[in-house]
């Protein structure tokens, strides 16, 4: 029995199939929503990350193999065991090895983004992959512009759920930038991923987000604008939306 078919039994014998059917609906999976189809095997996701760390010596074949399959948590299993090969610390006292693992796992990753198709999916493995490889750059812009214009949904929140690593070390320009080429986005799980990273800037300094709702909140969608301010004073938050 080989590694992926070994972790394969572990799930199936920690499966619970009324989990699975509740996570299916709060997920959007029925016909016409944003994850149509996918399937779902009834995992925790502290479940998933004790899986993933044992079995995190997967090879990139055996990876690709759970990251193509029809169920969710075999996907994100393979993200999370991406994200511990990426952080892995033994790595580092190579610094040539390093930079390569680390470039050979950004590029697996976009080169398979098809597959991470969930919100959750992006949210767990954007930020400590594409965004943790991008801050190493001197110009990360572009590669995440590219990302944010494209027509694929998950590569748009993949850009912008990325820039929560700059914002980690107090660099707000990336979010700022992306935040405003998706300022009309159609997409409600776009609206909430900006406000979302709006917030978090807003919570390291507050003036930066609020310069930029001044310029831009007339436009921004009402879901948008409601996570940016979630945080603030009742009295400014009641004002900002009063505004609309």
């Amino acid at each position: 029995m080989n590694a992926v078919q070994k972790l394969r039994r572990k799930l199936k014998g920690i499966a619970d199939p009324q989990r699975a059917k509740l996570l299916q609906r709060y997920f959007k999976t029925g016909k016409g929503e944003y994850a149509e189809g996918d399937i779902f095997l009834g995992i925790t996701v502290p479940q998933s990350r004790k899986i993933a760390i044992k079995f995190q010596n997967l090879d990139f074949a055996s990876i690709e193999i759970l990251l193509k399959s029809k169920f969710h948590e075999e996907r994100l299993i393979a993200l999370l065991i991406l994200t511990c090969k990426f952080n892995n610390k033994d790595y580092h006292t190579n610094i040539l090895e390093n930079i390569r693992i680390k470039k050979k796992i950004y590029d697996f990753y976009l080169k398979n983004t098809k597959y991470i198709n969930n919100w959750d999916l992006v949210d767990l493995s954007a930020p400590k992959i594409v965004g943790s490889y991008l801050c190493g750059l001197s110009r990360p812009n572009q590669l995440l512009i590219k990302l944010a214009k494209s027509k694929n949904i998950w590569e748009r929140r993949i850009a912008v759920l990325s820039t929560f690593q700059f914002i980690k070390y107090n660099r707000f320009a990336e979010s700022l930038e992306i935040a405003e080429i998706l300022l009309q986005d159609k997409h409600d799980l776009l609206h909430k991923a900006v406000g979302w990273m709006l917030r978090e800037i807003g919570k390291r300094d507050f003036k930066m987000e609020i310069k930029f709702l001044e310029k831009h909140y007339q436009k921004m969608p009402r879901t948008m604008l409601r996570y940016a301010i979630e945080r603030f004073p009742e009295k400014l938050r009641i004002t900002y939306l009063n505004k609309i």
